[in-house]
């Protein structure tokens, strides 16, 4: 059985950071406050020059030089983002282009929050179909640029960045004894579309709009969505909660991340938390927490990981890798 298997890891932050003390001189709010409800102290801004594709392409020659792989031995490229430079082409195709790679295929994702499990259970397909052998996954967003600075209900929650992971083919025996993506379980349901999305867009506005949530609604239906989707992975893939060596979710907010894992049984000294450090940053939150965990060693070669998120949408999934 072909199996997609995580060979490098990269990441890439803006170079300002912008702390919950700023942010008391833009909205009225507070470091305590934002602290107690969301464990978010900084996040970063992207300022002139950065964009997402500049982002994403920093993270991707970062995970290849992990791997220790040229750009011109990828496949495919799949960028999963909400924030694109341009409503088209896909940012995954400038990225390409940035790499330097004039060969294979390259497109974006959207499912929000969702949009790098989403794109890890795509290339995932795409590799065990025979399409593709190495394949970047990149997620890289800058909400920054579609936040309502005056709304104080969402502009201290979300930041910029971009992380990486090279996939590639590889012979398994078939069993979650395997390293690669063991399995993957993606769900949406737009009925929940209104309480969490952007304002504008190309067909209605023609604006880019900006970000609106309703908080508690988010807050209410998480858990029991993310709850409902790993479960379906721990049957799917053989593995029960005491079989995670590390929790990796969408960084969106503590209380979230905490009551999910006390759902589920797993300790939180199994999970990998940054949202202290990098807010919600989307589809790149995950791969950030990865390549933050797997750099100062936490995550190690055969480790089982889980991965998690919900998104705008709603979209939620989960991905069971071992490392």
């Amino acid at each position: 059985m072909i199996r997609s298997v995580v060979r490098g890891f990269g990441a890439a932050l803006p170079k300002r950071v912008m702390t919950n003390r700023e942010l008391e001189d833009i909205v009225e709010t507070s470091d305590e406050w934002i602290v107690q409800r969301t464990g978010i102290r900084q996040r970063y801004v992207a300022g002139e020059g950065e964009t997402t594709a500049s982002l994403g392409a920093d993270a991707a020659r970062a995970a290849l030089e992990n791997a220790g792989m040229s750009a011109d031995s990828i496949d495919l490229i799949i960028c999963a983002t909400s924030t694109p430079d341009n409503t088209f082409p896909a940012t995954a195709v400038d990225i390409q282009n940035r790499l330097g790679i004039h060969h294979g295929f390259a497109f974006d994702m959207q499912a929000v929050c969702s949009g790098f499990v989403y794109a890890m259970a795509t290339a995932d397909l795409y590799i065990r179909g025979g399409m593709a052998k190495r394949v970047l996954v990149i997620g890289a967003e800058t909400f920054s640029r579609i936040l309502d600075w005056k709304d104080r209900t969402t502009c201290v929650l979300f930041g910029d960045g971009a992380g990486a992971l090279v996939l590639e083919a590889e012979e398994g025996s078939g069993t979650n004894a395997d390293r690669g993506v063991l399995t993957a379980q993606l769900r949406s349901d737009g009925v929940h579309k209104e309480k969490l999305y952007v304002d504008g867009g190309p067909s209605t506005t023609g604006t880019v709009g900006h970000l609106r949530m309703e908080g508690r609604e988010v807050f209410k239906h998480a858990v029991g969505m993310i709850t409902d989707v790993i479960e379906a992975a721990f049957e799917a893939g053989g593995a029960t909660a005491d079989d995670i060596d590390w929790m990796v979710p969408h960084q969106a907010n503590r209380r979230i991340i905490d009551a999910s894992a006390k759902k589920l049984g797993i300790p939180i000294e199994k999970v990998i938390v940054t949202v202290d450090l990098h807010g919600n940053t989307s589809a790149a939150s995950i791969p950030l927490a990865l390549a933050t965990a797997a750099g100062d060693g936490r995550i190690k070669k055969g480790d089982l990981v889980l991965l998690e998120a919900m998104g705008g949408g709603f979209t939620w999934g989960a991905v069971l890798v071992r490392w």
